[in-house]
């Protein structure tokens, strides 16, 4: 890991690979006139280094990301206030991005006739341009991209030039401020939260991060409270007590306490981590998915139309050498930067194992890696040809299409996902 690497992962605890922070230091370096790279770590100011984070932290989202989670919590709220019509209904969003999801719960929970004063919005983001734009309450085109747009039509007016703004009605039910959940002060608020959206943040982090976000996380949320995550992260909330809701697409989760007695998910095989087109992250320490399922019997020709590449060691690659060293070595490799490494340890256990899905996916990350996200998507898809319910996969594909616009492949990649992560789940709650 270099200094640069180093100085970013201790500031956000972000796993940030070599290419994207030598882009943003060089970036930063050009805009401020520094010449000598060294001289300008060493020097680095709280404000340059907010500047620097500002160039590796690309958060992307829109009005209505997946619309299920906010069904799901509308009821969660309904249900609370039946209960107690009195009551203060906290919810978190972090990170909240531009505003965009925060002011989605506003939106659903006003259109479900919740009055303004029994809930209340707590929203943080790492980036201070984030939550200046998210106090803005300013959009384009970009953050419209649901099918149904009668939400603007209700909450918004125009700001001109295709540009919109959020009515004061729903900007006063959300409350924006800059912050680091890994360095959140718990003392005040343990149990405080109602509701806690966190989607798509752990995708971010390595395997001990993982742990310490989801550990705030759970300090931070009522016993009985509901979590929304992302669809590539329910996996990694239940390694460490959580349970999934039944809600269908939703990817919510309670606490196991809170939740019917069910057998816990046994720990997952897996260790690839997904990573966001929008920056490249380790290979080795990942949030957790669930117990990969064994590859369907691969026919011949299926072998052959899934033939992996020949170059470099491969053709020579040693039959004795264990499989899942290989991996292992690849997954090392990747970890270290040596990518070139990590492709030719891959390519020699496709040289044992043409049908290996696994090598396929860790290709289909190093591509990533390495900024050439069309090779890491024709990977990933020789990846589920061969096992179809490769989830991690499934989700890097998911994610591969939201990157490109394509609402409609995400949505069925994702809705694809989460069926197979239902069936993993019935199967081990099924074991005796």
């Amino acid at each position: 890991m270099t200094p640069a690497q180093a100085m970013l992962r201790e500031a956000t605890g972000l796993n940030l690979s070599r290419s994207v922070v030598e882009r943003a230091v060089k970036s930063r370096m050009e805009r401020t006139a520094a010449t000598d790279h060294d001289a300008y770590l060493q020097h680095m100011t709280p404000e340059e280094l907010t500047a620097l984070v500002e160039l590796v932290v690309v958060p992307e989202s829109w009005f209505y990301r997946d619309a299920q989670a906010f069904n799901a919590m509308t009821e969660f709220v309904r249900a609370r206030l039946a209960a107690n019509s009195d009551r203060l209904v906290r919810i978190l969003s972090i990170p909240c991005a531009g505003g965009e999801e925060p002011y989605t719960i506003a939106m659903a929970l006003s259109d479900a006739g919740i009055p303004p004063h029994n809930f209340m919005i707590d929203a943080y983001d790492i980036s201070p341009a984030c939550v200046e734009r998210a106090r803005s309450g300013i959009y384009g085109r970009n953050a419209f991209r649901a099918q149904d747009l009668s939400f603007r039509d209700a909450h918004f007016t125009s700001a001109g030039d295709g540009d919109y703004r959020i009515n004061d009605a729903i900007r006063k039910q959300v409350r924006f401020k800059q912050g680091n959940l890994l360095e959140f002060d718990l003392s005040a608020r343990s149990g405080y939260y109602d509701v806690i959206f966190c989607r798509n943040l752990l995708i971010y982090f390595d395997k001990p991060t993982t742990k310490a976000a989801i550990a705030k996380l759970d300090a931070l949320l009522m016993d009985d409270g509901q979590l929304f995550a992302g669809y590539a992260e329910v996996p990694s909330f239940c390694r460490h007590g959580f349970s999934p809701l039944s809600y269908n697409q939703a990817f919510g989760l309670q606490k196991e306490a809170a939740a019917p007695a069910r057998k816990p998910l046994h720990a997952p095989r897996v260790t690839a981590k997904p990573a966001p087109p929008r920056a490249a992250r380790s290979i080795a320490s990942p949030p957790s998915l669930p117990p990969a399922i064994a590859p369907a019997p691969v026919s011949a020709s299926r072998s052959r139309a899934a033939a992996p590449v020949t170059a470099g060691r491969t053709a020579g690659a040693p039959a004795s050498i264990p499989a899942a060293d290989l991996l292992a070595e690849a997954r090392r490799l990747a970890d270290l930067g040596d990518v070139k490494a990590a492709e030719n340890a891959c390519r020699d256990h496709l040289a044992q194992h043409p049908e290996a899905a696994e090598a396929y996916f860790i290709l289909g990350l190093l591509n990533e890696l390495t900024n050439k996200p069309q090779m890491a998507a024709d990977y990933w898809k020789r990846c589920i040809y061969l096992q179809p319910d490769h989830y991690q996969a499934l989700c890097h594909l998911a994610l591969l299409a939201e990157a490109n616009n394509d609402a409609a492949g995400a949505a069925a990649l994702k809705a694809r996902a989460a069926r197979i992560y239902q069936r993993q789940q019935a199967s081990e709650d099924a074991k005796p």
